[in-house]
């Protein structure tokens, strides 16, 4: 037999099950003609003489008893009590005669144990099977107990043991599947939350690439044009930074677009690790060209620092002297990082115009706050810088400075045993 063979066996199984399975009515009518037939039949020649006799009565409880099989699934409880009354009476009529009718209670017994908890099956189970094997110990007036009252008993057992094994399977599977649709679910979930992460991350490094470079460029052009007839060599000299920042722009963009290539398909694209504090000179000297006054100063014991809290803490001041220059007019900058002994700590003040920021220091503003979307913006570099803080486990603030201008401060977690 072949695999394909065997596959579409399995598949008619499959359909086949689920066409019973969506019919019940019909395999438990079904069930009752053929009980029916069997009863009314009898047993082989062999063993007539434990046929029950086909008197009227008896025919009539056979058909209710057979009826009532096919209303099993949805009343258990009720064809329980129908198919122990019935035999009980069956018995009484015929003198505790053994014979095929013994199996249908032990089916309805079986079908509400499948359909009920365990507690309410073995409990039926019991007043079922007691009932009847009082009743036929009565019936065939034994003060003894014979085997057939022994054998109905373990009958009746048997099909409650049947009907709880069946409701465990069921509930294991249920639980089976729940479980995997969960996991199913959770896994769209990670997914999707993944993809949010790695999109704002992009975000980030975008602004932050571009936001920098595209903010010099801004200001050198306004020199240019502002020097172009006067001093022509200071234009020059403007349009030789705007050249540099423009292809700083276009390396680091290059860079960023890159890792998000499939691995292998770029061989050829710059592999500079993540910007670090050992680049804020060049940060502060291409902001001092632009025409920016700023003081950096390094406090405390320098020291090599996990390299997500360096690229925070360098992206920090990038986008707080971004904004300086964007928004703050004729200012001047102070920038402190501070080097403690659990912490490194960030701070960027300016003495620009002054304005007015939000209470939640990431949206809004004026000035050295403002996002770099203009006064009216959104505040996308203020709301990056948070959220690049808080993701190493850091706190961020902005707000007015003593004064005027304003503030930019970040905390970041740095333990000294955790350096690098």
């Amino acid at each position: 037999m072949t695999r394909v063979t065997r596959l579409r066996e399995a598949l008619s199984v499959t359909r086949l099950r689920e066409a019973l399975r969506s019919r019940p009515y019909v395999v438990d009518t079904g069930i009752a003609l053929l009980t029916f037939a069997v009863v009314v039949v009898g047993p082989p020649s062999d063993r007539r003489r434990e046929a029950v006799p086909l008197t009227a009565e008896i025919v009539a409880l056979v058909a209710v008893m057979c009826a009532a099989l096919v209303f099993r699934r949805v009343r258990p409880r009720l064809v329980v009590a129908v198919e122990v009354v019935s035999v009980v009476v069956i018995q009484i009529l015929t003198g505790g005669t053994h014979s095929p009718l013994d199996l249908i209670p032990a089916l309805a017994v079986a079908t509400l144990a499948a359909h009920s908890s365990r507690r309410v099956a073995w409990t039926a189970g019991t007043v079922c099977a007691v009932v009847l094997a009082l009743a036929r110990a009565v019936a065939s007036e034994l003060a003894s107990m014979p085997p057939e009252v022994v054998g109905q008993v373990a009958w009746i057992c048997m099909a409650t043991a049947a009907g709880d094994g069946l409701r465990s399977r069921r509930a294991h599977i249920a639980a089976i599947e729940e479980r995997a649709a969960r996991a199913e679910r959770t896994r769209e979930e990670e997914a999707r939350r993944r993809v949010m992460e790695e999109r704002l991350r992009i975000a980030r490094e975008l602004h932050d690439v571009l936001a920098h470079h595209i903010a010099l460029i801004n200001v050198q052009a306004q020199v240019a044009a502002h020097v172009m007839d006067a001093r022509p060599r200071e234009a020059r000299e403007a349009l030789g930074h705007i050249r540099q920042a423009g292809r700083a722009a276009l390396d680091e963009l290059r860079t960023t677009v890159g890792l998000l290539r499939q691995p292998g398909a770029a061989e050829d694209l710059p592999t500079e690790p993540a910007p670090g504090l050992d680049r804020l000179p060049d940060l502060i000297t291409s902001f001092t060209a632009a025409g920016l006054e700023v003081d950096c100063r390094l406090e405390g014991t320098p020291r090599p620092l996990p390299s997500p809290v360096e690229l925070t803490a360098f992206r920090v001041v990038q986008e707080a002297l971004t904004n300086v220059s964007k928004h703050a007019g004729e200012a001047s900058t102070r920038v402190r990082i501070t080097y403690g002994r659990r912490d490194l700590t960030v701070d960027v003040t300016d003495d620009g115009n002054g304005g007015r920021v939000p209470n939640q220091g990431d949206k809004g503003g004026t000035n050295g706050a403002e996002g770099t979307d203009g006064p009216n913006g959104t505040g996308h570099g203020l709301l990056g810088m948070r959220e690049r803080a808080l993701s190493v486990g850091g706190t961020f603030s902005v707000g007015p400075a003593p004064g005027r201008g304003f503030r930019v401060h970040a905390v970041l977690p740095a333990p000294e045993t955790s350096a690098i």
